[in-house]
């Protein structure tokens, strides 16, 4: 997990009074890797000039959703950009 944005969120926990647990861990976590593929569908259908519903029909077909989703391999600490063209390259039958 990208630990800047996760520092960010618990300080600004900590400036409204709020503790920082294994809840919020898990929240956070979900948050985080929704995010993360929130860009990696908007990347993806920027750099294939497609619409959003087909990238998203795309990632959600994809090996990669599946590791992201079960936190395999610490693949959701990658960078949105470098996974979506790992992706490209790796599941090119996605995209015929």
């Amino acid at each position: 997990m990208n630990s800047g944005w996760i520092l960010c969120v618990i300080v600004e926990m900590e400036n409204q009074g709020m503790s920082y647990n294994m809840d919020n861990k898990t929240a956070l976590s979900e948050e985080y890797k929704q995010n993360l593929e929130e860009s990696i569908i908007s990347y993806l259908a920027e750099v294939k000039k497609m619409d959003i519903r087909s990238a998203m029909d795309i990632y959600y077909k994809s090996r990669l959703s599946e590791q992201i989703a079960e936190g395999l391999y610490g693949i959701e600490n990658m960078d949105y950009k470098y996974l979506t063209m790992d992706l490209i390259e790796n599941e090119s039958e996605l995209f015929t």
